[in-house]
């Protein structure tokens, strides 16, 4: 699993505006799994479109990493015309790995 100070930030973001609840599990999810840490020096442009241009760094940084699942709820992703990584949702994802 791969993430970076961006995902991280944008997640504690949605999470405390949608479930607030459930932030303090997210904060133990953080500090029990078991994940890479990526980071980009600059962002390039250009590379992909996406319809949210905020969405950009994540997707970015998943093909920097060279990931090969992106594990998303945000719908704008599924529309990135991209060979890797695969997109999926959630449900998707744990429908064929589970």
């Amino acid at each position: 699993m791969l993430l970076s100070a961006y995902i991280i930030d944008e997640a504690r973001t949605v999470i405390k505006r949608k479930w607030p609840s459930r932030q303090r599990t997210f904060e133990d999810f953080l500090h029990s799994a078991n994940f890479e840490t990526i980071e980009a020096d600059a962002i390039t442009p250009g590379l992909f479109e996406i319809r949210d241009p905020m969405d950009y760094p994540i997707l970015y940084l998943a093909m920097e990493g060279k990931a090969d699942i992106l594990v998303t709820g945000d719908k704008d992703f599924l529309d990135a015309k991209i060979e890797r990584p695969s997109i999926m949702t959630p449900a998707d994802f744990v429908a064929r790995f589970s």
